[in-house]
């Protein structure tokens, strides 16, 4: 039964018993009294009133305050959306809804555009990836190749390329370790002495000869398997086409002016020719050395699509986290609490890593291609787990002040910003997505390209920014659960000191009104 009440209840029967002794003698103004009182009691602002006929039957809702009742019209269980008794209900269900629609639409012009942005401008970037051409040869077929592709011109993208000094470069381990290191994206080679060669096996008719010996193309698939794909082989080879086209018909007509120089044909070179058709056509070309080759599709879910369902289980986990957490929290202290909510996440994040790790071990994901399958494994684990650490704390981190309800949109917020910037290299992107380097998702991917596909090596790089991302969350799940604890005292303390003040206000009441009587009586 309700404190205040009660209270409130044996005062107003002193006051009755008092008015009794007062005014015996006369039974008119003791029932006018008693009636009074009564009413005085049952109307007093702020006071519950209560059926004494069931004062022991159990309440549904402790309170040191007392209530004031409101009449609320019940609806009929069979009424209609647009009931008028579902008038009140109606109006905040439209007012939810409206605010998860603006708050929607709000994050999808927050997010998305820079999803798009990422996307969007990558064909008219495509000067940006470093391209080199080197002329080894020296020679008409190195001269020609050149002045071909400095006046290559095409609609639609293209790649700008840079014409370097053999001397300058150095040689082809030179060149390839340059493409390993990221310095430049693809380097065509004119091989030395492919004027010789060629022209050797002209007049020879050499069956044997290659056109694709005289030209060799360096780049890293594995770098970047779209713009690789998209970008760098496609105009690389459009180029290539054109110029070694172009030199073929030049070249064919001053072999053959050169055979019916005087009229009658040469014989032995109709002969050389016909043993070794290709010195004609093509009499150059092409081969394509791809030097980190990206040989499993499937590493496409680990290095970018992966990335995201890493961020979901890490959400996941932090919401089963939060409602089992709510059982004990009120019962502890500041600091246990804290590091309940340090260590249980990353305790949970092991198991989960492991689970993830092993489907890619699974479907037989190139992890040994560095450091070995166990060791390869094991290193990629160490990645996964702490990139999962770094995504899942900065969630529980922003649960505490969003609250579950409106954590999913930060979590959508988490993977846009964190995937956008892995799609496409930086030279495809504005500058601002340069920003990714900073992010756990896009240092994830890279150590993990690194372990699959031995590409330049950036691991303790990697490694650093996503511990600094933990630590980061660390300090921000400090912070913000020593505010919402001060905060909640604060609000516990404000509960405390209304069931005096309202209990002090219920004495008073009735004292004034017997005092009022008081007087009348006398």
């Amino acid at each position: 039964m309700d404190l205040a009440a009660q209270s409130g209840r044996e005062h107003a029967a002193d006051q009755m018993q008092a008015a009794h002794s007062i005014g015996r003698g006369s039974s008119a103004p003791r029932h006018a009294e008693d009636a009074a009182q009564a009413e005085t009691f049952q109307h007093s602002p702020g006071i519950q009133q209560i059926d004494f006929d069931d004062e022991n039957k159990p309440s549904r809702k402790s309170s040191f305050v007392a209530e004031q009742v409101t009449e609320i019209p019940v609806p009929s269980i069979h009424s209609g959306f647009f009931s008028p008794a579902l008038a009140p209900m109606r109006r905040r269900y439209f007012i939810i809804l409206g605010r998860a629609t603006l708050l929607i639409m709000g994050l999808m012009w927050t997010c998305l555009p820079i999803y798009w942005g990422a996307l969007n401008d990558s064909a008219k970037l495509t000067g940006n990836l470093e391209s080199w051409f080197i002329d080894r040869d020296g020679g008409r077929v190195g001269r020609g190749l050149s002045q071909a592709a400095q006046q290559y011109s095409a609609p639609g993208p293209q790649l700008t390329w840079q014409f370097l000094n053999a001397r300058d470069v150095g040689d082809d381990d030179d060149i390839i370790n340059m493409v390993l290191q990221e310095q430049v994206w693809v380097v065509v080679v004119v091989q030395p002495n492919a004027s010789t060669i060629l022209s050797t096996a002209r007049t020879n008719g050499d069956k044997t000869y290659d056109p694709r010996t005289a030209i060799k193309v360096y780049y890293s698939q594995a770098r970047n398997e779209i713009a690789t794909g998209n970008y760098i082989v496609p105009l690389t080879t459009q180029m290539l086409q054109v110029t070694t086209s172009a030199y073929a018909t030049s070249t064919a007509q001053r072999v053959f002016a050169q055979i019916d120089s005087n009229g009658q044909p040469n014989s032995t070179a109709l002969q050389m020719i016909a043993n070794a058709p290709q010195t004609i056509s093509p009499a150059i070309s092409w081969t394509m050395v791809n030097l980190r080759p990206y040989t499993t599709p499937a590493a496409q879910a680990a290095t970018l699509v992966g990335n995201i369902f890493l961020c979901i289980f890490s959400f996941m986990i932090t919401m089963a986290n939060s409602t089992a957490r709510a059982i004990v929290s009120p019962h502890m202290a500041f600091l246990p609490y804290l590091a309940l909510r340090l260590a249980v996440p990353l305790i949970a994040y092991l198991p989960l890593s492991m689970s993830y790790a092993l489907v890619n071990l699974a479907f037989k994901l190139p992890l040994g291609t560095k450091y070995g399958l166990g060791a390869g494994f094991m290193l990629s684990w160490v990645y996964i787990y702490l990139g999962m650490a770094a995504l899942g704390l900065s969630i529980e981190a922003m649960i505490t002040i969003l609250t579950p309800r409106f954590t999913p949109f930060f979590l959508f917020m988490l993977i846009l910003y964190n995937v956008s910037p892995v799609v496409l290299p930086d030279e495809l992107q504005p500058p601002i997505y340069a920003y990714g380097g900073g992010f756990p998702i896009w240092n994830l991917s890279q150590a993990l390209r690194t372990i699959m596909f031995d590409t330049n090596s950036q691991l303790g790089r990697n490694i650093a920014v996503i511990i600094a991302w933990i630590l980061l969350s660390c300090g921000t799940i400090t912070v913000f659960t020593w505010y919402m604890r001060r905060r909640e005292r604060r609000i516990l303390y404000e509960l405390s000191t209304r069931p005096a003040k309202s209990a002090k206000s219920v004495d008073d009441a009735p004292s004034k009104s017997s005092k009022g009587k008081e007087k009348t009586v006398e």
